[in-house]
């Protein structure tokens, strides 16, 4: 027979992640069930990073009540989950007076949702802020609470900590059925049961954050029809810079913040994002797409040295048909269904506001949530090889000679960095899985050099053949066939 949980929650990118974790300080059995088989695999993977500081939303909606909390938890969840943020502020850069008029509309938006310290500036600070800025901006809106961090990593650190409290996560799960039961959703019997390749999942409360799938949940569990647009965006990472670049925006578009140019926490520079609706699930990068991103950023850097393409991606927001607002709410039409749903940008900003808000929800709802004991927030976060003090790194290698052991040159990361990346829990069970918890591949040769010996740890790790082990989700093998000098 299934297992029955208290709380299923169907999806783990950055918003399911977030919620797992706010909820796993309560007495409460919760299982995160995923389709793909690792963390942050949708649209939290594609994403540029960055903490937006909530001065975009328009005030009364549901972005503009979680954007700008979200915002000012970060530093209290970097804290204690101990994932890299960096608070540096950034600007929007205005050409015009025309743009200085909507500055103007940010900044009193920024005023009416809460966000800390909006002014606009001239031409004189913009420089002092940013040197690197274009010297055409004659004003720009200056916020000093905007932030950058890897999304994944923020979704793996939150997941890590929720799973290390007791939470269950189920990979390669992709749900194909729900059945709903009758009754209240505070009976103790399991109202819904989740039917997956992997097993069933029963549960008394459901919560839907399956990202761009969540239309499909909602359906599925007879409750709100909705439908998800596939608003694409193409990303491209510049290679490291000396100094790291501040966030730096256009005025916005009516759909979008525009081509963004941004620093990051490991140094590069990234160019984010365009904004096409295409067919559902295209991945793929587009000429026109990149074009625009490097003139877009040329716009607010001339000097940046677009040549320093380390790589260029493409993903999907979650985006709801008809509303550019998140659904987050009790069903109105299935009981002990919980909607968080269409979290697009400012998704990342929002995550632990979400979460938050989620866990008010519930007890709105009736759920008993008493706080467990052993609850502990604090998740340890891995040694970084490359970060490390040389003091740190010297000790690294007198306790296991694999620390000294470098795999991937771009980004000086050791096999027992890989290793650690691979017997975490939940842990790396891909060649992606790992790149994305230790940075094993991420570096200017994009895994040229290193990619077949991560594929030979992972599969003395995962006691498999090489010619089992996935770059990335299922079907996407490596190697066929022998390799030469790998038994």
């Amino acid at each position: 027979m299934a297992e029955t949980f208290d709380i299923a929650i169907v999806g783990a990118g950055i918003t399911g992640c977030a919620i797992a974790r706010q909820l796993a300080r309560f007495d409460l059995s919760i299982c995160v069930v995923e389709a793909t088989n690792d963390i942050a695999l949708g649209a939290s993977k594609a994403n540029g990073g960055l903490v937006h500081a909530g001065y975009d939303p328009a005030p009364d909606t549901v972005k503009a009540q979680v954007n700008a909390r979200g915002c000012e938890l970060y530093d209290t969840w970097a804290q204690e989950l101990g994932f890299l943020f960096r608070r540096t502020g950034s600007m929007v850069l205005g050409f015009n007076d025309e743009d200085r008029a909507q500055l103007e509309q940010l900044r009193s938006n920024g005023h009416a949702n809460g966000v800390p310290e909006l002014s606009i500036i001239g031409p004189e600070r913009i420089r002092e802020l940013e040197p690197r800025a274009s010297a055409e901006a004659t004003c720009a809106l200056w916020c000093p609470s905007t932030g950058f961090v890897d999304p994944f990593e923020v979704a793996i650190a939150a997941l890590e900590n929720a799973v290390a409290n007791g939470v269950t996560f189920m990979r390669s799960a992709p749900v194909e059925a729900i059945e709903v039961a009758g009754g209240e959703a505070t009976d103790r019997a399991a109202r819904f049961t989740l039917v997956t390749p992997a097993g069933d999942v029963r549960c008394r409360h459901l919560i839907n954050a399956a990202g761009n799938g969540a239309a499909d949940i909602s359906h599925m569990a007879g409750a709100e029809e909705f439908q998800m647009v596939w608003r694409q965006g193409n990303i491209v990472v510049l290679d490291k810079e000396p100094r790291t670049l501040m966030p730096l925006y256009p005025v916005p578009t009516p759909v979008s913040k525009g081509v963004i140019v941004t620093g990051t926490v490991h140094g590069n520079t990234v160019i984010t994002a365009t904004a096409a609706v295409r067919e559902p699930g295209d991945t793929q990068t587009y000429a026109g797409d990149v074009s625009a991103l490097l003139s877009g950023a040329r716009k607010l850097v001339p000097d940046l040295d677009t040549r320093r393409v380390v790589r260029a991606f493409a993903g999907g927001r979650p985006v709801i048909q008809g509303t550019n607002d998140f659904f987050i709410g009790r069903s109105a039409v299935v009981p002990g269904l919980f909607q968080a749903a269409g979290i697009q940008s400012p998704g990342v900003a929002s995550a632990p506001a979400i979460a938050e808000r989620m866990e008010q929800m519930l007890r709105d709802a009736g759920v008993a949530l008493h706080e467990r004991d052993d609850w502990d927030p604090i998740r340890r976060a891995p040694n970084d090889f490359d970060r490390a003090p040389l003091a740190r790194k010297k000790e690294l290698i007198e306790s296991d000679p694999a620390w000294g052991q470098i795999v991937c040159r771009c980004e000086t990361v050791p096999e027992a960095e890989i290793v650690a990346a691979i017997r975490r829990r939940p842990g790396a069970v891909s060649v992606e899985g790992v790149k994305r918890r230790c940075r094993a591949g991420m570096g200017r040769c994009q895994s040229g050099f290193c990619q077949s010996r991560v594929v030979v740890i992972l599969a003395r790790e995962l006691g498999c053949d090489p010619s089992e082990v996935l770059l990335e989700d299922t079907g996407s093998w490596l190697v066929e066939g022998p390799l030469k000098g790998v038994r």
